[in-house]
């Protein structure tokens, strides 16, 4: 018996000195790198998207390369402008607060709506335009044009789009949404015109 120890001495001996070697590479080892975990887009998404748990997936990323304003949940959230697959999802890209991100301390965000859905549709977050007033036709046709309502008349010019909701069948009819980067003061303007809204695009 003590014949047949020795001489599994030596193999037993070697055994564990190559699992000691083993043990200790694996705890000179370096983990794996620190990473952030962010929500991405599951696929190239357009504006006015309503965001379910399949549009999004999460994805890490390097200490300092995740953009701020990231967001941890996408349940319901809208989507302001179209986002490409991969594209960390911010609070830049749905409708919120983050949409005033540098702007103006006095700039609020300025919904309105076009009497033209054709013509919004033209339109991209990003552009400028300017809002003017198309007034409607008499509802008689020897009926007179009231004075000041012969023409259009610009109400606000190089207004900043923020996003183009999305909108139904049934809501084009009554034209169509638009969000705006307004002054308060224009914001007020805007709500106090009656007459349909047209647009025309411009440069900033």
């Amino acid at each position: 018996m003590n014949g047949r120890l020795a001489r599994m001495r030596r193999p037993l001996a070697a055994l564990f000195a190559a699992t000691a070697a083993g043990l200790a590479l694996m705890a000179l080892r370096p983990g794996p790198p620190p990473s952030v975990r962010v929500l991405a887009a599951a696929r190239d998404l357009p504006a006015g998207a309503t965001l379910t748990r399949s549009d999004v997936r999460h994805v890490d990323m390097p200490p300092g390369t995740a953009p701020s304003g990231t967001l941890r949940s996408a349940d319901g959230r809208v989507l302001a402008t179209p986002m490409r697959r991969g594209e960390p999802l911010t609070d830049a890209r749905v409708v919120g607060d983050g949409l005033l991100g540098g702007y103006g301390r006095d700039t609020v965000a300025t919904p309105i709506r076009i009497a033209d859905a054709d013509a919004v549709r033209l339109v991209r977050p990003g552009d400028h335009i300017d809002v003017l007033t198309t007034p409607e036709p008499p509802s008689l046709p020897d009926m007179p044009v009231p004075s000041g309502q012969a023409g259009a008349r610009v109400v606000a010019t190089a207004l900043p789009v923020i996003t183009v909701p999305a909108s139904g069948e049934a809501d084009r009819r009554e034209g169509a949404l638009l969000v705006l980067a307004t002054t308060r003061t224009q914001a007020l303007a805007l709500a106090a015109t009656t007459a349909p809204l047209s647009l025309t695009i411009t440069t900033p």
